[in-house]
């Protein structure tokens, strides 16, 4: 929940003036208030925009929240689901999530589910048994693998300045793509590009970006600053 008209205005500046290499996909959320302006004001053809959530259904009482329906309407095409925050700040459930993800999936958009543990979750050893579980919820709900980035971030890791070593982030990607692997298919496992989220920024990227199985990022408060650029080039 960050950003003005002004605000925009220099990220979307930076973001124009930024090359994209080939091969990188580069999509911004922006608050459901300000998705019309920013897709106005980021020009660069290689540069999307996504809303952060979205809800289960296409209409009804359900005051304040924003159908998938709604975001094709605007020509919004990508969507961010199960982010943390709506998990531990709103009380969203993995069956809610779920609930989310099939029908922004059968409304024809793209999706980034969000899935991590919370610190008292790591150092009691549960980091395997709560991302399968919230997986899951996740994958009986998923109609079309090529419409899905997966977004690990570790809980403890977003916004505390603490970030999960290269090697420990890996060791999750790797786990997942197993897990994919062993419960949809060998395919999707290889296919399905997994992103790496907390506390990333312009000086750490780099290293994360150079394990096998981190395939980008979801960059939180780095990308309202200018290092962005620099974390969208992180892999050249």
């Amino acid at each position: 929940m960050n950003g003005s008209k002004a605000m925009i205005d220099g990220l979307a500046d930076n973001l124009n003036q930024t090359k994209v290499p080939d091969g990188v996909q580069v999509v911004c959320g922006a608050p459901t208030a300000y998705l019309n302006y920013a897709k106005s004001k980021i020009t660069n053809k290689s540069v999307h925009v996504a809303a952060q959530n979205c809800y289960k259904v296409g209409k009804g009482a359900f005051t304040g929240e924003t159908a998938p329906e709604m975001l094709k309407d605007l020509d919004i095409d990508w969507v961010i689901l199960g982010h943390s925050e709506r998990r531990h700040v709103f009380g969203e459930s993995d069956e809610l999530i779920g609930e989310k993800v099939k029908h922004a999936l059968e409304v024809g958009l793209n999706i980034i589910p969000c899935i991590g543990e919370k610190l008292d979750e790591r150092e009691a050893g549960k980091t395997e048994e709560v991302v399968y579980n919230q997986m899951d919820h996740i994958a009986k709900n998923i109609s079309d693998w090529s419409k899905v980035v997966i977004a690990y971030e570790p809980v403890w890791a977003i916004g505390t300045g603490k970030v999960a070593t290269p090697d420990q982030a890996q060791e999750i990607h790797q786990k997942l793509r197993k897990w994919l692997s062993e419960k949809v298919s060998a395919e999707v496992a290889e296919s399905v590009r997994i992103l790496y989220g907390g506390s990333v920024n312009g000086k750490n990227c780099k290293d994360l970006a150079a394990k096998e199985d981190i395939d980008g990022f979801l960059v939180g408060g780095a990308s309202l600053k200018p290092e962005f650029s620099d974390i969208i080039n992180a892999s050249n």
